[in-house]
């Protein structure tokens, strides 16, 4: 071969040996296990999502998902974790809500939602609920709350399961799209929020549908509508806030799962398939559905463009309400 003719051989190899490289490790994946990262502690909604999907999914790739729950801060600490990951489709994370409200709350965060994520698909929705103590309270419907609120402006108190959750914020949606003062009290998580309204020592809460749910259930809450804009098939009966009495009112906690940013396009594409997939399956959707969620499954395009809005609905919200966490 001439020498001129084995150079731009040689140079084509060296061009193309970088693509195929690409290519073989995108065809192998996965080659190990994937490890799925639940930005919050064991046994909530989030946790059993990740854990029933992961499973499915297993059986689907041939390679288990190892969960990790990284708790604290909202979720930040988690997120910040993958955010760092090396961009090789061997770690992913579920997240909520505050993937969106967070910018907004805190000052600073050491990661971005946009920039440093790679959108897989938005998985499924778990109401929020306003609930009232059965025993206790006089309120019977939406428009029962409102009217005592105006007549007693920031006396009524609602319990949330911290400052910054979805629970926290639907409260803050409400009061300012019925135009009352309600007076906000904080707890460390939802589990001592609701005892404290089984006890009366609170007047309402915007609860996650999956721990009201029992106790509405055994008579001891009353359900008065639900924060999302069409009924929960957990709770038929129960109508929409807006419906209700608050028109227009929605808010739709949401649980979505993430790449690290870079994640190769093969690689997202497959994981897209295979959770959309196993979100469609009956037993899986029983399961999603004993914890309150609500199944989705979208494009990865489709849930960069709802991040995008939630980010930019938020922010709104959260500036005009004076919300801060640090």
């Amino acid at each position: 071969m001439p020498i001129h003719r084995r150079a731009c051989a040689i140079l084509a190899a060296a061009l193309i040996l970088p693509f195929a490289s690409v290519a073989q490790a995108d065809t192998a994946w996965p080659g190990k296990p994937i490890k799925w990262v639940v930005p919050f502690p064991p046994g909530g909604a989030m946790d059993v999502i990740a854990r029933t999907l992961g499973d499915q999914a297993a059986r689907e790739l041939g390679q288990p998902f190892v969960i990790e729950n990284r708790p604290g801060a909202g979720g930040n600490i988690g997120a910040d974790y993958v955010a760092k990951q090396p961009a090789d489709g061997y770690t992913i994370m579920i997240t909520s809500i505050g993937m969106a409200t967070n910018k907004a709350l805190y000052a600073r965060l050491s990661y971005d939602p946009v920039k440093d994520f790679a959108p897989i698909s938005l998985l499924a929705v778990v109401p929020n609920v306003l609930v009232v103590n059965a025993a206790k309270s006089p309120d019977r419907s939406v428009k029962d709350v409102v009217a005592r609120a105006k007549r007693e402006p920031g006396k009524l108190t609602y319990a949330s399961a911290g400052n910054g959750t979805s629970i926290h914020l639907a409260g803050e949606v409400f009061a300012s799209m019925a135009g009352v003062n309600l007076m906000h009290v904080p707890y460390k998580g939802s589990s001592p929020a609701v005892t404290d309204m089984l006890g009366g020592q609170v007047d309402l809460m915007f609860d996650s549908i999956t721990s009201a749910r029992p106790h509405i259930q055994s008579g001891k809450l009353r359900a008065l509508g639900v924060t999302t804009s069409k009924r929960s098939s957990a709770l038929p009966d129960v109508p929409t806030i807006a419906e209700a009495g608050v028109p227009g009112y929605e808010v739709s906690p949401w649980f979505a799962v993430f790449a690290p940013a870079g994640t190769p396009a093969s690689v997202v594409d497959r994981l897209n398939r295979v959770l959309n997939a196993a979100m469609q399956q009956p037993d899986i959707r029983r399961k999603l559905e004993g914890v309150g969620a609500e199944p989705i499954g979208t494009t990865p395009q489709e849930l960069a463009a709802h991040l995008n809005k939630e980010l930019d609905r938020w922010g709104a919200l959260i500036k005009a309400r004076g919300i801060r966490m640090d």
